[in-house]
């Protein structure tokens, strides 16, 4: 039952990003923007933290596939 919680937060975390990166093609003021893009920024951690919470196996090794050091080492 727990992960059906956690795949519920997940979603809106997800919701959450569109709509402020939908916002933010709008007009608006500079403080509207800038609470819409830290609003943004505290979601996306949010949602960051959340899967690597609930998928630490995958997470750890994707992060390590797509980090910088494993990509120069491609080259």
């Amino acid at each position: 039952m727990m992960i059906d919680e956690d795949f519920a937060r997940i979603r809106a975390h997800r919701n959450n990003i569109h709509r402020y990166r939908r916002l933010l093609k709008t007009r608006l003021s500079d403080l509207e923007r800038q609470f819409i893009e830290r609003r943004l920024s505290e979601e996306s951690s949010a949602l960051e933290a959340l899967t690597t919470e609930t998928f630490p196996i995958a997470f750890t090794q994707l992060q390590r596939q797509c980090s910088p050091a494993s990509a120069g080492a491609a080259s």
